[in-house]
C-alpha cells in the first residue's frame, strides 16, 4: 500500500506565492522521481516539474523562473515553491511518484489540490 497526498493549494492573488507539498507513504524500497502535473478547466494536463532522488530538476517553460521544486528525501516528500504566479496558473496540481515497492515500479498519483489565482 502506498499512498500519495498533497497539501497546500488555496486562493492567491496575481503576483503572490504559494507552496505545495506532497508526501509518499507505505511500503516504499526506493523513489525515483517525483513531479507535479497540472490541469486547468478545458485544457490538456501539463507536466508542471519533476525533481529524481539525486536531485535533477526539469520544468515546464512556463513556470520556469516562477517555480521551483525541491525534496526531502528521507522524508519522502517534494515541494512546489510557486512565485509570481499569473491566472494562468489555477489549475488543479497533481502529484506523482515513481515507487519501487515490493518487487514492482509503480507511479502513483496523489488527489489533487486546487490552486485558484485571482487577477
Amino acid at each position: 500500500q502506498v499512498q500519495v497526498v498533497e497539501s497546500g493549494g488555496g486562493l492567491v492573488q496575481a503576483g503572490g506565492s504559494l507552496s505545495l507539498s506532497c508526501a509518499a507513504s507505505g511500503s516504499i524500497f526506493s523513489i525515483s522521481l517525483m513531479g507535479w502535473y497540472r490541469q486547468a478547466p478545458g485544457k490538456q494536463r501539463e507536466l508542471v516539474a519533476t525533481i529524481t532522488s539525486g536531485g535533477s530538476t526539469n520544468y515546464a517553460d512556463s513556470v520556469k523562473g516562477r517555480f521551483t521544486i525541491s525534496g526531502d528525501n528521507a522524508k519522502n516528500t517534494v515541494y512546489l515553491q510557486m512565485n509570481n504566479l499569473k491566472a494562468e496558473d489555477t489549475a488543479v496540481y497533481y502529484c506523482y511518484a515513481i515507487i519501487a515497492s515490493l518487487l514492482k515500479t509503480n507511479t502513483y498519483w496523489g488527489q489533487g489540490t486546487q490552486v485558484t489565482v485571482s487577477s
